[in-house]
């Protein structure tokens, strides 16, 4: 009886262990996530990559807008000569979040010529294609415009891709206050994993 109180008590000591490295790690990466959302570095560099998010029939989502303003005010500040564009589109949609987020650029004095357009359905598969279409061209430093809360996982996945990468947080998300704390949660675990 006293053996098995003994065994049973090892146990329980050693999850309760395992439980509070896990959520230190979880609490240590959360961490990580926030302060990196909190840092802008608008350098120079060879190019300026957009991260995708919605767009409904070619007009791009606000969340969209907010990135491809703070994109645009870095081209007009000469800090790139390439402006890359990702996302694919949901089915049934006519156009893809890279061909919206072109549109808008184009229509906001970014020429055509210097645009290019990847599409993916997820930020690895965007940061990948970006990489290669960059590649392809001879760059590899790169600004990543994103909202705050998604800059960590993307500039992890930018550096495994190849890329020299620097976070440029959209400064007028509409993703705000308490509507972030989802966000945060889901890069938390993302990064973690």
């Amino acid at each position: 009886m006293v053996r098995g109180a003994r065994a049973m008590r090892w146990v329980l000591q050693r999850l309760v262990l395992l439980a509070l490295l896990i959520g230190g790690y979880f609490a240590f990466t959360g961490v990580q996530v926030w302060l990196t959302s909190r840092h802008h570095e608008a350098r120079p560099a060879q190019a300026i990559v957009v991260m995708g998010a919605a767009q409904y029939d070619g007009v791009p989502s606000p969340d969209l807008v907010s990135r491809l303003q703070d994109a645009s005010d870095l081209w007009q500040r000469h800090l790139a000569t390439t402006m890359v564009v990702t996302g694919s589109k949901e089915a049934g949609d006519r156009f893809t979040e890279a061909q919206a987020s072109a549109t808008w650029l184009e229509q906001h004095s970014v020429p055509a010529a210097d645009i290019v357009e990847v599409g993916g359905d997820d930020s690895w598969t965007n940061l990948s294609l970006a990489a290669a279409a960059l590649h392809q061209r001879g760059l590899t430093k790169v600004l990543i415009v994103t909202d705050g809360f998604h800059e960590d996982r993307s500039l992890a996945i930018a550096s495994n891709v190849g890329l020299q990468a620097w976070p440029v947080p959209a400064t007028d998300s509409p993703i705000k206050g308490w509507a972030t704390f989802p966000y945060y949660a889901k890069e938390t675990v993302g990064v973690a994993l």
